[in-house]
């Protein structure tokens, strides 16, 4: 069985296979017996890609998949879900006729088909989908449409490619859509949110428009329901109001660190961006690391409605209460009715987000085992307001530890990266002309990435986008924190912790897992460059 093993950063490992038949018997046996220290195993089209808990873990993992054969195949008994579809979707009979058949044969092929849950897409509750082997099998082959919409409806049903799938909510995609359903594909509250796990068989069911908006309301109440879901029991914890926000600054999060682990169902790690700063903050005032804290772009007021005791870290800012100053990294004891301010400071280098924690750890909705707030797929609590009360827990496991030095900025800007592990792409020169190009982070730049273009000059003397040698699309494939994309544009995108589970451009080379604090603390107007380093 021929298959290659590359390096992903420092904490990955993606493992290039010949088919999906592979692919998902290579995941089902490292589902099944996890390597030391493996986080997650991400299935794709043709990869497989496994995340470690550290560097030395990926190092022996490496090794290990080198000569690696699966043990375990695919469920032998997988569950079967039926989807209902009302099929009014504005692509049937364009996709039929693309096919040379009309819209009743393609209902009917979509319907008899028996389709296998492959492998979480770029949403939670997305999954693609693949013809399984059976008495009724067509082929399927698909093309995506020329210019995809900038919103499919939650519940569309779609085909591109060789892949059906249901968009669990909306979103932008180039689907061709044939119908829609009103069973959701996603429920926050059960024990297994995504309706479809890799392995399972799903079978489409046509029903009218007049029976599916019947059903609609007990389905939706019962979501998952005969497929292994639970309501999850959500431990009470004890939680006192403690700070009202007066201005909520450009944008403030709840975040901790994170919900790694659920890759397959589409759902990436999310978390603090800064972790080092996020970690140091809860040190400071006696919380577990894990403990919830707010992450502020633009600064923030609060004033607090009983006495605490906050830390704030990160990027450069004043933090005052009324006419004293406190450093970053210091304990403050805030008094009931005291207002604290934090003003970044700004600039090239500074920084850009600030982590306020709060004694006891700030107490919100949990998805996941997480209250990190993910933006690009929604999950987690609602952007933090002005006006919002915020609530903190009554104790804390231990008292301060003093002050913390988290500056991560050393004034190079230089983020240290492994090649690959789609290098190939591009060729030795134009990998070593983007170690070489000093790229400036853009104004589109979010928690799901930065977004960098070439450096400002005269005419004539700007570097040019860099170029592939490779024809073609890659296959999506999975992603981690520090993917550095390079779209058809050749302007790269380094990947932070609210990035799609799996990409379909090519990763010229993936930043360490120890600059990935740096990287987040990249602000607009800031300029980057990247140090190619052995992986070993």
């Amino acid at each position: 069985m021929s298959h290659t093993v590359s390096p992903v950063g420092t904490r990955a490992v993606i493992v290039d296979l010949p088919d999906l038949d592979t692919v998902m018997s290579w995941h089902a046996s490292l589902v099944a017996s996890p390597l030391p220290g493996q986080v997650e195993a991400i299935a794709a089209a043709r990869t497989v890609l496994v995340c470690f808990d550290a560097h030395s873990s990926a190092i022996a993992g490496l090794n290990t998949l080198r000569d690696f054969q699966p043990q375990s195949s695919a469920e032998a008994n997988p569950r079967e879900v039926t989807i209902d579809v009302v099929y009014d979707g504005e692509d049937l009979a364009d996709v039929a006729e693309l096919m040379g058949i009309s819209t009743e044969e393609l209902i009917t092929r979509h319907t008899q088909q028996q389709w296998l849950a492959a492998f979480g897409g770029f949403a939670p509750g997305f999954t693609y989908c693949v013809p399984a082997a059976g008495d009724q099998s067509y082929t399927w082959d698909v093309p995506r449409r020329s210019s995809p919409r900038t919103a499919v409806p939650a519940g569309a049903v779609g085909l591109a490619g060789q892949f059906s799938a249901v968009y669990p909510r909306t979103s932008p995609g180039g689907w061709q859509l044939l119908g829609h359903t009103t069973q959701p594909m996603w429920d926050t509250n059960a024990e297994q949110p995504a309706l479809l796990q890799p392995g399972d068989t799903v079978r489409y069911r046509q029903v009218r428009e007049s029976i599916s908006a019947e059903a609609g309301s007990a389905k939706e109440a019962t979501a998952g329901a005969g497929v292994g879901a639970s309501q999850s029991k959500k431990p009470i914890v004890p939680a006192r109001p403690s700070l009202k926000v007066l201005d909520a600054g450009l944008q403030t999060l709840f975040q901790d660190t994170g919900r790694a682990g659920h890759g397959d169902i589409g759902v990436n790690s999310s978390g603090a961006v800064d972790r080092a700063s996020a970690w140091a903050a809860n040190d400071v005032v006696g919380n577990a690391s894990s403990a919830t804290l707010l992450e502020n772009i633009g600064g923030i007021e609060l004033e607090a409605l009983v006495d605490t005791a906050v830390c704030v870290t990160g990027a450069r800012a004043n933090v005052s209460i009324g006419r004293r100053n406190f450093e970053l990294g210091a304990p403050v004891e805030v008094k009931a009715g005291q207002t604290l301010t934090i003003e970044p400071v700004g600039g090239a280098g500074n920084g850009l987000r600030s982590y306020v924690a709060v004694r006891g750890g700030l107490v919100t909705d949990e998805v996941l085992g997480s209250n990190s707030t993910d933006i690009l797929s929604g999950l987690g609590p609602e952007p933090v307001a002005t006006g919002d009360v915020l609530k903190a827990g009554r104790r804390t496991a231990r008292a301060s530890v003093g002050t913390a030095t988290t500056n991560p900025f050393d004034g190079t800007n230089v983020l240290r990266c492994v090649a690959g592990p789609r290098d190939d792409w591009f060729g030795k020169a134009e990998v070593q002309r983007f170690t070489e190009i000093e790229w400036t982070v853009t104004g589109q730049s979010n928690r799901v990435g930065l977004r960098l273009a070439l450096p400002a000059g005269s005419e004539g003397t700007e570097p040019e986008p860099l170029q592939r040698n490779h024809d073609g699309e890659l296959a999506s494939e999975g992603m981690v924190s520090g993917s550095i994309q390079v779209p058809p544009n050749g302007l790269p995108v380094v990947f932070l912790a609210d990035h799609p589970v799996t990409g379909g451009y090519p990763v010229i080379a993936t930043v360490i897992d120890k600059d990935l604090d740096k990287a987040g603390q990249l602000a607009p107007g800031d300029t980057v460059r990247f140090e190619l380093i052995d992986f070993e």
